[in-house]
């Protein structure tokens, strides 16, 4: 629904993945182009971010230039971001309608710096306004603007044949090394275990995967 709200066509749905064992893997629908991650922020989490964050500056690491990564300057709009990152970095495989608002809004922010991204985004009324609008919608209630929120969404995504995580928390996407379109969904949640294996008394993990529909 929220997609078709942002104006694509229905080839690609998103779908709960309802497990990470290959049984439960094998259900969902493929090819599998991103995987969005739910998770807590806890202590350990946010101690583990730190390191990371200055073992990268230190070692240094590969990103490819076509990988599209913006900031996250909204507070709670961590899901939109998610999603802006997992359609931007596989938007030659979308078909978008002409007046589509997020074909716009990308379009418009190919060339930008991800702080710029960001800043636009806050502007960017019809993303923000149908992020609202489906939030409302959903079984939950969503999360007013100013509401501490200590759950957080990011995106993985494959380009180039290398696996990426893109949080706007982050100051730099992630590289998680090699993967493949027939190997993304099992790399990706791979991924997802490790953030789960950092907090093992945490249940609050839901990963969601855009299919192909």
């Amino acid at each position: 629904q929220f997609l078709k709200q942002l104006g694509i066509h229905p080839d690609w749905q998103f779908v709960d993945v309802y497990g990470m064992e290959p049984e439960l893997l094998s259900m969902v629908p493929r090819p599998v182009c991103a995987v969005l991650l739910l998770f807590p922020i806890t202590e350990k989490y946010e101690t583990f971010r730190t390191e990371e964050e200055e073992r990268i500056k230190t070692m240094g690491q590969d990103v490819k230039s076509s990988v599209y990564f913006m900031k996250q300057t909204i507070n709670n709009a961590c899901g939109t971001i998610g999603l802006i990152h997992a359609i931007a970095n596989n938007r030659d495989k979308m078909n978008f309608e002409t007046n589509s608002s997020l074909k716009k809004f990308l379009e418009d922010s190919l060339s930008m710096t991800p702080e710029e991204r960001a800043k636009y985004l806050e502007t960017y009324e019809a993303i923000r306004v149908t992020h609202e609008s489906s939030a409302h919608e959903g079984q939950t209630e969503a999360p007013s603007i100013d509401e501490k929120v200590d759950l957080h969404f990011i995106a993985l995504v494959n380009v180039g044949g290398h696996l990426y995580e893109l949080d706007g928390r982050k100051p730099f996407p992630v590289n998680h090394g090699e993967t493949s379109d027939d190997s993304f969904l099992e790399d990706a949640i791979e991924v997802c275990k490790k953030f789960m294996e950092r907090d093992p008394e945490e249940l609050r993990f839901n990963a969601i995967a855009l299919s192909a529909a």
